[in-house]
């Protein structure tokens, strides 16, 4: 899995949003940052949780230009049947995109072949569709919305101060390091 500093690859695909199908593609995010969620399949456990957590930041992220889209091999059918079944989806109003043939998740190398379903899987990509973060959870490990937001304000943080990094657990507007000789052995 070495997709850190690489590329997304070009897609097409359905999706639902706001009470509607659409197509989506990787034009859509040229020149925007992009938060990619994986997850294995609709109607689970876990996976409500987790994008309803993120339902609950997408305006944040929207705020900070940063668009969402959840991916799972379920049809953009599918979605629109769970968004109407379940109150914690139903606030979702990212694009749920359908991925059947698992073109998209192998493009993102997080298919489990054996199952034809997604891993609960993140990926936080730059305005060039360059991927700058990623997180793989296994299938009972849920991810943390207020996590994926702090990663996409370092990732943003870093890409408009150069030379600058953000140290573990960097909150927006603490202090940074500028990587230097003088701090080797000194942190």
């Amino acid at each position: 899995m070495a997709l850190i500093n690489t590329q997304i690859k070009p897609f097409t695909a359905n999706a639902f949003k706001d009470g509607e199908l659409i197509e989506v593609s990787s034009e859509d995010i040229q020149g925007k940052w992009a938060v990619f969620v994986f997850y294995p399949a609709d109607f689970t456990f876990v996976c409500p949780t987790e994008l309803g957590d993120i339902a609950d930041k997408y305006e944040e992220l929207q705020s900070r230009g940063v668009e969402v889209f959840s991916v799972s091999t379920d049809t953009h059918f599918t979605h629109a049947a769970w968004h109407e079944a379940s109150e914690t989806i139903g606030k979702i109003k990212f694009a749920m995109i359908g991925d059947p043939t698992g073109t998209i998740t192998r493009n993102f190398d997080c298919m489990r072949e054996n199952m034809g379903l997604a891993d609960r899987a993140t990926f936080v990509v730059d305005p060039d569709g360059i991927i700058q973060a990623m997180e793989i959870t296994a299938e009972g490990i849920g991810r943390d919305a207020d996590d994926l937001v702090r990663k996409v304000k370092a990732a943003q943080y870093v890409a408009s101060h150069p030379g600058e990094v953000c140290p573990a657990k960097w909150k927006e507007g603490e202090a940074t390091l500028a990587p230097s000789l003088d701090l080797v052995g000194k942190i």
